[in-house]
């Protein structure tokens, strides 16, 4: 059974850091993509950052780059999202998720990922 269970979450003063794990299993992702999307009370999902697991290319949101670093442990199989620089918006329930992909290309529409976990809450206070 392939699984996604993220941690790290928490509440945090803006400026502040967060690192978020998302232990993967159930399956090698040597050909997926892994991505890490987030969602905020009355707004839709919207991507965040995704990484091509076998290549490691990566792939931000504009709203996040020179903040937000996607990586991986190959040995653990865990996604990380190193968070610097967090801001009020940037409160949301951050989730993995997972999709086959033969091509490095790194998708932004939710609908695309067919594996998802559960969430971790992100609070910024200002």
């Amino acid at each position: 059974q392939v699984q996604l269970v993220e941690s790290g979450g928490g509440l945090v003063q803006a400026g502040g850091s967060l690192r978020l794990s998302c232990a993967a299993s159930g399956r090698t992702f040597s050909s997926y993509v892994l991505g890490w999307f987030r969602q905020a009370p009355g707004k839709e999902r919207e991507f965040v950052a995704g990484l091509y697991w076998s290549g490691g290319n990566t792939k931000y949101a504009d709203s996040v780059k020179g903040r937000f670093t996607i990586s991986r442990d190959n040995a653990k199989t865990t996604l990380y999202l190193q968070m610097n620089g967090l801001k009020p918006e940037d409160t949301a329930v951050y989730h993995c998720a997972a999709g086959w992909s033969p091509v490095q290309r790194i998708a932004t529409m939710p609908n695309w990922y067919d594996i998802w976990g559960q969430g971790t809450q992100v609070t910024v206070s200002s």
